[in-house]
């Protein structure tokens, strides 16, 4: 059997093959905590899942879905960006519903990637950023987070004639792996820069609900003129608890909302009704909840981050996001010190 030339260029999936190594542990008897991917190990309140339960009864939620999301969840959306952010969005033409976010960072590559396009990813980042655009034929430019720069790309370091190349750049703030945040004078520098450059902006924000103290993190859609160069990619897995659920959005830029949907409709369907009826009572609902929850983490992150000083990790206490980073010892690398600790 021939595969395609494009496997060969198709990285395994980290996750996916880590999971493969953990199991083998499982299966000899040794438990394993699992701290890589940031799912959450609580569920939404009960009065969400009572929605979503009592939608399933119904024989007509259960045809196929629209492609877009249901009005009313796409409506959800725009009154969370407008409450949240202050955004306001027409949820006819800038917000189309995801099967989880991660459908949308791996579709939103075929409606921009030519072969041989340029596509800034950050480094360290989510890896479907970087392989998405490889399944698309184009080529990731990693962008550098250092500490040194508070793990924002140095967007001065970026080469002219590469931003002159690029089609797109990813951003992801409050941010996986690093726990940086970005911002709001960050983004405004990335929009004018993609003006300049005519280049789409990809704004991944999952995670801004999960913050600690006074801290509130901001949207790339808050800049004036941000939906005109790009789109930001959100969803409920992080903020609600419902990373099952696989429910998300892509929200902003019109003409990438139509492309996107566009490739959508051709290699998959909606959201299962219940799911969306769900969602919206998460977006519209009580909101006090994520804020116990949060303390929860923040009482967690806390822990961890004692924990690995006291053991001489460097690290520090991020202020948002489900991560630490801290600085592996000399003679290590990270996935190397990662499967020690899987082993020891």
């Amino acid at each position: 059997m021939k595969l395609s030339k494009r496997m060969e260029a198709i990285p395994p999936y980290v996750f996916a093959s880590v999971e493969k190594q953990i199991r083998e542990k499982e299966a000899q008897g040794v438990p394993v905590l699992n701290l890589g991917p940031g799912s959450p190990d609580m569920p939404p309140p009960d009065w969400i899942i009572d929605v979503m339960t009592e939608a399933s009864r119904v024989a007509a939620h259960h045809r196929y879905p629209s492609y877009v999301g249901a009005p009313a969840l796409r409506r959800a959306w725009a009154n969370y960006y407008a409450t949240r952010f202050g955004v306001e969005l027409d949820p006819n033409t800038e917000v189309l519903g995801l099967i989880g976010s991660k459908e949308g960072v791996a579709h939103v590559a075929l409606a921009l990637v030519d072969p041989g396009d340029l596509v800034l990813v950050p480094d360290p980042g989510y890896p479907t950023y970087a392989s998405g655009t490889i399944i698309a034929g184009g080529t990731p430019y990693p962008m550098p987070l250092l500490e040194e720069n508070g793990f924002l790309p140095d967007l001065d370091a970026i080469p002219p004639e590469v931003l002159d190349r690029a089609v797109a750049m990813w951003l992801n703030y409050p941010n996986n792996p690093t726990g940086a945040v970005a911002p709001l004078e960050f983004y405004e520098k990335v929009v004018a820069l993609a003006r300049r450059h005519d280049f789409a902006v990809l704004s991944d924000n999952p995670y801004a609900e999960i913050t600690y103290g006074d801290y509130r993190a901001p949207s790339f859609l808050q800049v004036p003129g941000a939906a005109e160069v790009g789109i930001e990619i959100n969803s409920l897995s992080k903020t609600y608890n419902m990373a099952g659920w696989r429910v998300g959005a892509a929200l902003g830029s019109r003409t990438l909302v139509d492309a996107l949907m566009r490739v959508k409709s051709n290699v998959d369907t909606g959201i299962f009704y219940p799911l969306q009826a769900g969602s919206i009572a998460a977006l519209e609902g009580d909101q006090g909840w994520i804020r116990e929850r949060n303390r929860i983490y923040e009482r967690r992150r806390d822990a961890a981050v004692a924990g690995l000083r006291a053991m001489g990790f460097e690290t520090a206490a991020p202020q948002a996001s489900l991560y630490a980073w801290p600085r592996v010892p000399e003679g290590y690398d990270g996935a190397e010190l990662a499967l020690r600790f899987l082993d020891e």
